[in-house]
């Protein structure tokens, strides 16, 4: 029984402490500081969503050829959370984020545009924080599209900052 509780701590520590305070300051005396925990910043990013560091290797490699496509619904009746991402960053428009282009993920039927774009094409979707993203780059996955990440959103600000304004 004891085994079993301390195993349970163990796994709820590491899969819930934002924080964990280290006993030694900077000066090497005890203090009250703080570090982050990398467990949880990678756990606070939704499944799928790829890490900053394989979307700036990614956007590296893809160039030119690169296509986002932001999933991200302006209406605000149908996706009500999304308004809080569009004052963030704005739909694409030719003034804007030129390598970009806006196809709306329906979560009711569950199916979106197609790009009109080669299957190889290299795709990031992006909703405001990944959910949808998510769901996008699965359905172009299963519409024959074979190089699609996950990119996030505006909320994920280390992995938007590696595609945000392409």
């Amino acid at each position: 029984m004891r085994k079993a509780a301390v195993s349970a701590l163990v796994l709820f520590a590491s899969r819930s402490v934002a924080f964990s305070p280290s006993i030694y300051s900077s000066c090497g005396s005890v203090g009250r500081s703080f570090h982050k925990s990398t467990t949880f910043l990678a756990m606070s990013r939704k499944a799928g969503v790829s890490s900053p560091e394989e979307l700036k290797d990614f956007v590296s490699k893809a160039g030119s050829k690169l296509l986002v496509v932001d999933v991200r619904n302006p209406d605000a009746t149908v996706e009500p959370g999304d308004q809080k991402s569009l004052a963030v960053a704005p739909l694409p428009s030719d003034a804007q984020r030129p390598q970009a282009v806006h196809l709306i993920y329906d979560r009711e039927t569950k199916s979106m545009p197609l790009p009109d774009v080669d299957k190889d094409t290299p795709i990031i979707t992006h909703c405001g924080g990944g959910g949808r993203g998510q769901l996008a780059k699965e359905f172009l996955m299963e519409n024959g599209f074979t190089n699609v990440l996950n990119g996030g959103g505006p909320k994920e600000t280390d992995c938007w900052n590696e595609f945000g304004s392409k």
